[in-house]
C-alpha cells in the first residue's frame, strides 16, 4: 500500500511544473525546526526496530560422524551376543527376534566397541572412548569442512541424555581444542531424543544477547555405560533400537556468514507434555494377538505424543502455512465448535509450506504414526525412514543424517523449506524450521557418502531373521 500510493504521489509531482511545485512548498510554510524534529523521530524509531530486531541465525555447516566399520553389527551377530551375555530363554530371545524383525532396521548399524566383547566392557575408560571418539570425529570434521579456527568459538554446547561424566563432555572438547578460558560452554543431559532442537533454542537466545559469535553444538548418545543385560521386555526394546552416531554444528549470527551459511534459522517450537515414565520413548508393551507376538508403542505413549505433536503444529501453523490453509482450518473449527457440525477435523496441508521433512527416526511406528497424522507422501519420510534403516535410531543426531541423506541426494535448493521434529522423553516434541540459502551441491564427503547409490531401498513391515 506504502508503495502504491508512493508511486502514485511521484506520478502527480511530475504532472507539475517547476513553478507550481515550487508555489505548493512555499504554501505549506514548513518550519525549520518541526523539519529537524520530524527527522530525530523517525530516526530514533528506526534505531529501536533495528536494536529490539531479532538476530538472525546461520547454519553454516552440518558434520554427521561417520562410523568405522569395524563397529557394524549385523541382526545376526547381535542376537547371537544377546543371546550368550544376557542367557536368554527362548520366550525372551523369541520376543528380540520379532523387535529386530518389525524395527526397520537394516544390517549395517553400528554399535561401540565396548559392545562387541563377551561379555561387554563396562567401564569408565571404554565409555570415555566412545565418547571420545563420536564427538571428537564429529567435530575434527566440522573444522575441516569450515576452515573455523577453535578458538574463534564462542559458545559450546554438548547433549548427551544418559551419560554424565566428570569432567564433562564439554571440558573433554575444550581441553583437546584449546579454546579460549572465557567460552560459553553448555552440557545438557536428559533432554532425550528432542535434545537438538533444544539446544538450538539455547544458542538462539544467546544469540540474541551477544552479537558476532559462532557456537558449535555437539549432538551424541553415549551407549556404552547404558548396556541393558537384563530380561525386562520393555526395556529390551531400547537395547534393540540404540545404535551409536553424533553430529556437530556450527551456527553463527555474523553478518559475514550470510553468504555462506546454508541454512537460516526461521523458527523454533517446543511443547512439553508432562508424564510419568511410562511415557518414555522406551515405554512398549507386548500383546500377543492370536497367537502372534505384536510389538507396539503403548497406549499412553502415543497418546501423549500425539497431544505435543498437536500442541506443536496449532503453534508453527499460524507462522509457517499459507493464509489459504489458515482459512480452511479456520472454517472447519468454526463449523464444528460453534454450528456444530459433524465436520472430521481439517488437517492443514503441510507440504504447502515446507519442501523437506526431517522426522526422528526413533522406530518405524513414530515415522507411520507422523506420515498418516501429516498426510505425508512417501518421499517426505524418505530420509527418516533410510536413516531409520542405515544407522538406527540414533538418538538427538537422527535429525541431522535425515538433512545430510537431503543434501547427498542432491535435492537441497535454494529457497526450501525444511522441517525437523524432534520427539524425545518427559514428553517433548520440538520443532525447527531452515531455509536454505543456496542450492546445496551434493557432498564429497559425510555419512552416506559409501552408500548413497543404494538409497532408498525397500523396507517391508517384516524381516525374517530365524
Amino acid at each position: 500500500m506504502l508503495i502504491t500510493i508512493m508511486f502514485t504521489v511521484f506520478i502527480e509531482v511530475l504532472r507539475f511544473g517547476p513553478h507550481e511545485i515550487l508555489s505548493i512548498w512555499n504554501s505549506l510554510h514548513i518550519d525549520l525546526i518541526k523539519i529537524q524534529c520530524s527527522f530525530f523521530v523517525v530516526i530514533f524509531i528506526s534505531t529501536i526496530y533495528c536494536m529490539s530486531k531479532p538476530r538472525r541465525v546461520y547454519l553454516v555447516d552440518v558434520a554427521c560422524f561417520k562410523q568405522p566399520k569395524s563397529c557394524r553389527l549385523s541382526s545376526a551377530a547381535f542376537i547371537e551376543h544377546s543371546k550368550i551375555n544376557m542367557s536368554l530363554d527362548p520366550k525372551t530371545l523369541n520376543f528380540l527376534l520379532r523387535v529386530l524383525e518389525r524395527s526397520g532396521l537394516g544390517e549395517e548399524t553400528y554399535l561401540p566397541e565396548a559392545l562387541h566383547y563377551m561379555p561387554p566392557k563396562i567401564t569408565l575408560k571404554t565409555t570415555r572412548d566412545e565418547a571420545e571418539m563420536v564427538i571428537f570425529s564429529a567435530m575434527d570434521s566440522l573444522f575441516e569442512k569450515t576452515g573455523i579456527d577453535p578458538k574463534h568459538i564462542d559458545v559450546l554446547v554438548v547433549n548427551c541424555s544418559s551419560c554424565v561424566l566428570t569432567p564433562t563432555l564439554t571440558d573433554m572438547a575444550i581441553n583437546k581444542y584449546k579454546m579460549r578460558g572465557d567460552i560459553k560452554s553448555f552440557n545438557l543431559s536428559g533432554m532425550g531424543c528432542s535434545a537438538s532442537v533444544i539446544a538450538l533454542d539455547l544458542v538462539r537466545h544467546l544469540f540474541q544477547a551477544h552479537a558476532n559469535c559462532n557456537a558449535v553444538i555437539v549432538s551424541a548418545e553415549i551407549l556404552t555405560p547404558n548396556y541393558y543385560g537384563g530380561k525386562v521386555k520393555a526395556m529390551l526394546v531400547p537395547y534393540c533400537l540404540f545404535r551409536m552416531g553424533s553430529t556437530a554444528i556450527l551456527l553463527s549470527n555474523r553478518k559475514s556468514f550470510r553468504h555462506r551459511a546454508k541454512y537460516s534459522l526461521l523458527h523454533i517450537v517446543r511443547t512439553h507434555k508432562g508424564a510419568d515414565d511410562r511415557a518414555y520413548g522406551c515405554a512398549f508393551q507386548e500383546e500377543d494377538i492370536e497367537g502372534k507376538l505384536g510389538v507396539m508403542l503403548s497406549k499412553e505413549l502415543m497418546t501423549i505424543a500425539g497431544e505435543a505433536l498437536k500442541s506443536n503444529m496449532t503453534t508453527l501453523g499460524p507462522l509457517v502455512l499459507p493464509a489459504s490453509e489458515q482459512l480452511l482450518f479456520g472454517i472447519n473449527f468454526i463449523g464444528r465448535k460453534i454450528f456444530n457440525l459433524r465436520w472430521k477435523p481439517y488437517i492443514p496441508d503441510f507440504k504447502l509450506a515446507f519442501e523437506h521433512f526431517c522426522i526422528h527416526a526413533g522406530g518405524r511406528a513414530v515415522i507411520d504414526e507422523l506420515q498418516n497424522g501429516l498426510q505425508l507422501s512417501t518421499e517426505n519420510v524418505e530420509a527418516s525412514r533410510m536413516t531409520l534403516h542405515r544407522f538406527g535410531n540414533i538418538s538427538s543426531s537422527s535429525l541431522w543424517y535425515e538433512l545430510s541423506y537431503i543434501e547427498s541426494k542432491g535435492r537441497m535448493k535454494k529457497g526450501d523449506r525444511v522441517w525437523q521434529i524432534g520427539f524425545g522423553s518427559g514428553f517433548k516434541c520440538n520443532s525447527a524450521v531452515w531455509r536454505c540459502n543456496r542450492t546445496i551441491k551434493t557432498p564429497i564427503d559425510g555419512p552416506w557418502l559409501d552408500c548413497i547409490h543404494r538409497y532408498p531401498v525397500d523396507v517391508p513391515q517384516e524381516v525374517k531373521l530365524g
